[in-house]
């Protein structure tokens, strides 16, 4: 499964052929280093870790440079990882070292993006959870955007795990699936996927082959 980091640069609009509005998401893709492969005899798993955005040595610790230093890689901001399994790394031609660029994705292709949600701060459930709130009505004055009783009484004497209630929004790992890609910039390293992707501008996020690329298509016919 193919894929690259990038930063989320901003949406703006594009036209077709017949004079259609297309929403689309700008992309700072690439270009990434592969870092290290992972393989299941020595590490358990396969996957193959890939470098992005080259900053100043002195931003990172000795053990992060010495790491980057046995594939002979610069400074590199952000490391993740994608997991694929070894045939498909060989047949990808994924080696330690190699540069990844934008150009791994054409026109057309239908991708996932994985980043992070913008975060709200303490949040009631209301916003958070899209609860409609109660009633105002028995002389009821403070009680219009609470969530009401969160428990039974002594059976089971206690709130159960998960319980929909106020707290943390956002900030959280999002994945958008089914992006069609509409532009690919290899000079710019810019990639434009149709839509919106998660998080701020000039935050992280991994664009990696569609998982259901075959329903999306079906989907659009």
């Amino acid at each position: 499964m193919k894929g690259i980091l990038g930063k989320k640069v901003g949406m703006t609009q594009i036209f077709s052929e017949q004079g259609e509005v297309i929403p689309i998401t700008v992309i700072e893709a690439g270009p990434c280093f592969v870092a290290q492969i992972k393989r299941v005899e020595r590490d358990g798993y396969a996957a193959v870790q890939l470098g992005f955005e080259e900053v100043k040595p002195k931003r990172l610790t000795n053990p992060q440079l010495k790491h980057l230093q046995k594939s002979d890689l610069p400074a590199l901001r952000y490391l993740r990882e994608l997991r694929m399994d070894e045939d498909e790394i060989a047949r990808l031609g994924y080696q330690e070292g190699k540069k990844v660029t934008v150009d791994l994705f054409a026109v057309g292709e239908y991708v996932d993006v994985i980043g992070s949600s913008k975060g709200k701060g303490f949040a009631g459930v209301m916003k958070r959870h899209n609860f409609s709130g109660a009633s105002i009505t028995h002389g009821q004055s403070d009680r219009q955007r609470a969530p009401g009783a969160i428990g039974a009484c002594m059976t089971p004497g206690r709130v159960f795990k998960g319980k929909r209630m106020a707290g943390h929004m956002g900030a959280e790992r999002v994945t958008v699936q089914g992006l069609k890609v509409e532009m690919v910039d290899p000079e710019r390293n810019l990639l434009a996927v149709r839509g919106a992707i998660p998080g701020a501008k000039n935050g992280l996020v991994m664009i990696r082959q569609g998982r259901k690329t075959h329903l999306m298509k079906k989907a659009r016919k």
